[in-house]
């Protein structure tokens, strides 16, 4: 455990917790040891994050109060600097398979986000990153793969990742890959229902798959949110002029 300037705590604490297992007369009580990195935000507030197998941060942090941490956790000062040197490998990984994708290397892009998912599988970018480059490869067999993976990540979908997001949309719906862009649209409007653009780019997939009543709902859903929004206007009126709908 560490302390900054600000006297907030950071560190990595295990809590052991006892649950049940079986059912039945082979039901039995077992006890398991959860082990979290902890980050403190304020005077109060701490964020907890579980570390996976192997010992990376994962998942939505929960938070809890300080004296809760101290009083219920252990630190564990002898895992904290595996866990902070596993994040920056993960994290200089991520970045170096940026560069190259970027340049178009996509096989040595490729190998670095693979380092990164080895050290958490669920890594957004990593996972963006790894897709947008079998796309651009046209090798749609193992991008459906890395799609069937995102679409289950809530935290893909949302705002700190929407460049990744856009792109990767864009791309499935270019590789003409309708089913995979319908669903992975669908998929983000469970997540957030008021987001005018997600609902225009439905509407395009659903009309490049020649699905022109149902992206016409889609549009009209769209400008419901926003009556301006051009595209969604031009795409419903396409639909209409052509009698589509």
């Amino acid at each position: 455990m560490t302390t900054n300037n600000d006297g907030l705590i950071e560190g990595v604490f295990s809590i052991e917790r006892s649950g049940k297992i079986g059912t039945g007369t082979t039901a039995r009580r077992v006890k398991q040891t959860a082990v979290y990195y902890a980050k403190q935000t304020d005077e109060k507030t701490v964020q907890l994050q579980l570390l996976n197998p192997q010992n990376v941060p994962i998942g939505e942090p929960e938070e809890i109060d300080r004296d809760t941490l101290l009083a219920d956790y252990l630190p564990m000062p002898q895992l904290f600097k595996e866990v902070m040197a596993n994040l920056r490998a993960m994290q200089k990984s991520i970045a170096r398979g940026d560069k190259f994708r970027k340049r178009g290397e996509t096989f040595t892009a490729e190998y670095e986000y693979a380092n990164a998912l080895n050290l958490d599988e669920q890594n957004v970018r990593a996972n963006f990153g790894i897709g947008l480059c079998l796309l651009a490869r046209d090798e749609t067999d193992k991008a459906k793969e890395v799609f069937d993976r995102i679409v289950k990540i809530d935290s893909a979908f949302e705002d700190e990742h929407k460049h990744l997001f856009n792109e990767y949309g864009i791309q499935l719906r270019k590789k003409k890959l309708y089913d995979q862009s319908v669903d992975y649209y669908e998929r983000a409007l469970e997540l957030t229902k008021n987001d005018e653009n997600l609902w225009y780019n439905l509407a395009r997939a659903l009309f490049d798959h020649e699905e022109f009543s149902k992206a016409a709902e889609a549009a009209t859903q769209c400008l419901a949110i926003a009556p301006d929004h051009p595209e969604g206007k031009k795409l419903l009126n396409y639909l209409t002029k052509k009698g589509l709908v």
